[in-house]
């Protein structure tokens, strides 16, 4: 049978969407691989998989370009809320979607084209090293010395909101080589899960740049998980207030630490194309 997929992004972050409910999918890491290839397939960060949930309405499972099973995913979940809402699978403009990181609860702006943003609750921080994780001593990785294989060294604070995040504050994030250093803190032996790791510089009180080199799917274009990763530190290190503008390479996130202890990521969806992946052998 051929899969059915829709192809989304995030300000540039990119995965293609299959309706399970249509389209069963047996072998979800194969196909994130075959189908994430930006040469031999269509081209993504990876696949999601939309799913009817166990006490809501929407579950949805994360594959990375390398067959990786994520927790959560920022940008993804926007994307998704914009694919089920506009495809009449749900009328209400907030609901909760599941992950593997736990219940994420969406807020849609909408208008006459559509879903204009999304507004997604991705849960309370944790920052102790264990919940990262991270090893080592109990306590927060504040601007902690890392060093790699090369004998290079990096500060990282590091962040888990749903998903592991090493932060390293540079002079300026849009010039540093992601493809030399983000795998190389990626698999440091001090995550034994890997960590996706961003390269931020901070603008001013409200405002940050980031780049991403994200685990599993290496350099991407954005990060809504990534952006809350980034800003919580920039906030935990006194560097910005508690609600920032994250600048990427293609527009801009705005995350919020809220009084409630929650964090909370606002930003655009945008459907770019559906498609048909031919299975082997038809």
């Amino acid at each position: 049978m051929s899969i059915r997929f829709t192809k989304l992004h995030g300000l540039g972050n990119d995965y293609l969407f299959i309706d399970t409910a249509a389209c069963p999918v047996e072998d979800p890491a194969a196909l994130s691989i075959a189908m994430s290839h930006r040469h031999l397939g269509v081209g993504a960060d990876g696949i999601i998989l939309v799913m009817p949930g166990e006490t809501h309405p929407f579950r949805m499972r994360i594959f990375n370009a390398d067959g990786s099973e994520a927790e959560t995913c920022g940008n993804g979940i926007r994307c998704f809320a914009k694919y089920v809402y506009e495809r009449g699978m749900i009328s209400d403009t907030d609901f909760v979607i599941e992950t593997l990181a736990g219940p994420n609860r969406v807020q849609l702006t909408t208008g006459p084209d559509g879903v204009a943003a999304v507004r997604s609750n991705m849960g309370m921080p944790r920052f102790d090293r264990a919940d990262i994780p991270m090893t080592g001593a109990p306590g927060n990785v504040i601007e902690e010395p890392l060093r790699l294989d090369d004998g290079s060294e990096f500060r990282v604070t590091c962040a888990n909101i749903g998903n592991p995040h090493a932060v390293i504050f540079v002079e300026d994030a849009t010039k540093v080589d992601l493809n030399t250093w983000g795998p190389k803190v990626e698999t440091h032996p001090a995550f034994p899960n890997r960590t996706n790791v961003e390269f931020v510089h901070v603008v001013d009180s409200a405002t940050i740049v980031m780049r991403i080199w994200e685990r599993g799917s290496g350099v991407t274009m954005a990060s809504g998980s990534g952006s809350c990763g980034a800003a919580l530190a920039a906030m935990i290190t006194d560097r910005v207030e508690r609600r920032v503008s994250v600048q990427l390479k293609y527009g801009a996130l705005v995350v919020e630490w809220a009084e409630d202890g929650c964090v909370y990521q606002e930003g655009p969806a945008t459907e770019v194309f559906d498609g048909i992946w031919p299975m082997h052998g038809e």
